[in-house]
């Protein structure tokens, strides 16, 4: 499989979570504490998905996203947006500007495991 995914967020206790979570199944994943380091490890590490929170330090998740979507070696990558802000505008917004899905904090990390193997094509 070695699909690759992005983890960005500024809380390292999700990022934790996360990345031993991502890696038990599978994955080969990196790490972003804000957004212009999302922008960077991006560029480098080329995952096929990013697990992008939105509330960050230097660049919010929403720029993020219009950055990648802008960016045309980019073009096949997932992006599912993580936020504790679940408001209908802010989901609405999320999605008009390019993410491919959005899940809400709290979530299951069950959930998500199975949101992000469909959305890669994994059975």
């Amino acid at each position: 499989m070695n699909k690759k995914i992005l983890i960005v967020d500024d809380e390292p206790n999700i990022v934790i979570s996360l990345e031993f979570l991502m890696k038990k199944e599978g994955f080969t994943v990196a790490v972003a504490g804000d957004g212009e380091e999302a922008l960077a490890k991006a560029a480098s590490f080329e995952p096929d998905l990013v697990l992008l929170d939105v509330m960050m330090p230097k660049k919010s998740g929403f720029e993020v996203c219009e950055a990648l979507r802008a960016d045309p070696s980019q073009a096949g990558l997932q992006i599912v947006m993580l936020t504790a802000k679940g408001r209908d505008t802010e989901v609405a917004k999320g999605l008009a500007i390019g993410a491919d899905a959005y899940v809400t904090k709290p979530f299951s990390t069950k959930d998500l495991v199975v949101k992000v193997k469909a959305m890669l094509g994994i059975a």
